[in-house]
């Protein structure tokens, strides 16, 4: 076909359809299966026909996306992520419809999976790796595609991963922490929000495997769950360091950064215990000017959920390309380059 434009012919004959079904299709008359659309975009896009690079496919396709609520800033991060993503790919017509779980409520995550068969048409989801949770999803996954985002749960039948490797997380957190720390090493804190989100579970053993192997003299001294609410965060801090003045060193996972912050100024501590944490909300950004945050580790979630959304795309077969779990990079940042 060099050095001739393509036709509707050539269309219908790479998608394997008639030609008056592309005609359907291009001139947006409805009435052709989603599986046969989505077939004569890819192949129209694909041979470069003028008029079908920018057509929006007929039919909305939706999307379920569950995350926790806008209380943690890193979620809240993600939804804006999606709305950013739903803006920038607006001719692949999906739906994404944001449906905000407590991660706290494994039977209430659950029913809400389940409550999304026959409604929606792919789910994308960050939650805990938890029994019920996994039996709703491979439910839902024997029919629909899953995408697990930010901690993953590969069990459930999902089709991919999005986000980063949180092993890999945990031991630059353990790095960080030890070269903070020095040689003269130390008894340390950890605070994760659940440890059945699997996510925050191997943030834990990265951590403590690389200070096994480079950092003998730190020694973990404890470890909390928050329940992923920011404020028990600190009243952990105040609870735990009370009871053991020895604690050089906190690495949080979770959400609650500034009552942490708080609840170490309360016991005049902030400037010697050493607090590593991740993600880049507004607020860890002052903290961290205000070396209030040693380090901090950010896995970028609005990349991670425009790069979700473009998985499902694909899924759906509303995008070219392979489908495959999509590992993240993630950024170190420290008071000089926050």
């Amino acid at each position: 076909m060099a050095g001739r434009k393509a036709t509707m012919a050539d269309v219908a004959a790479a998608a394997g359809v008639s030609v008056a079904t592309v005609d359907r299709v291009l001139n947006g008359r409805g009435g052709v299966a989603p599986d046969k659309e989505a077939r004569i975009l890819a192949a129209a896009r694909r041979l470069r026909l003028d008029r079908a690079l920018q057509l929006r496919p007929n039919r909305t396709l939706r999307v379920a996306v569950l995350i926790q609520g806008p209380g943690n800033p890193f979620h809240a991060a993600l939804q804006a992520g999606f709305d950013l993503a739903a803006r920038l790919h607006a001719e692949l017509n999906l739906q994404f419809l944001v449906h905000h779980l407590d991660p706290n409520d494994p039977a209430a995550i659950a029913a809400l999976v389940r409550r999304q068969a026959g409604r929606v048409d792919g789910m994308i989801v960050t939650c805990p790796d938890e029994p019920r949770i996994g039996r709703a999803l491979r439910d839902f996954a024997a029919h629909r595609p899953v995408v697990t985002l930010a901690t993953d749960l590969p069990d459930c039948g999902r089709a991919a991963y999005v986000g980063p490797d949180d092993r890999r997380a945990g031991r630059v957190a353990g790095d960080l922490m030890g070269l903070c720390l020095g040689a003269a090493g130390g008894r340390v804190l950890l605070i994760a929000g659940r440890r059945d989100i699997a996510g925050q579970r191997q943030r834990e053993e990265g951590f403590r495997a690389i200070l096994a192997e480079r950092h003998p003299g730190i020694v973990v001294a404890a470890v909390a769950e928050s329940r992923e609410d920011g404020e028990r965060a600190g009243h952990l801090v105040l609870e735990r360091l009370g009871a053991d003045p020895a604690i050089r060193g906190i690495y949080h996972m979770s959400a609650g950064a500034r009552p942490v912050v708080e609840a170490l100024r309360r016991l005049g501590r902030a400037g010697e215990t050493v607090f590593v944490t991740h993600e880049l909300t507004e607020d860890r950004r002052a903290l961290l000017r205000e070396r209030a945050i040693a380090a901090l580790i950010d896995q970028q979630p609005e990349l991670e959920a425009r790069l979700a959304v473009e998985t499902m795309a694909r899924l759906l077969g509303r995008l070219d390309g392979e489908v495959a779990t999509v590992l993240t990079d993630f950024r170190i940042y420290l008071p000089e380059n926050a």
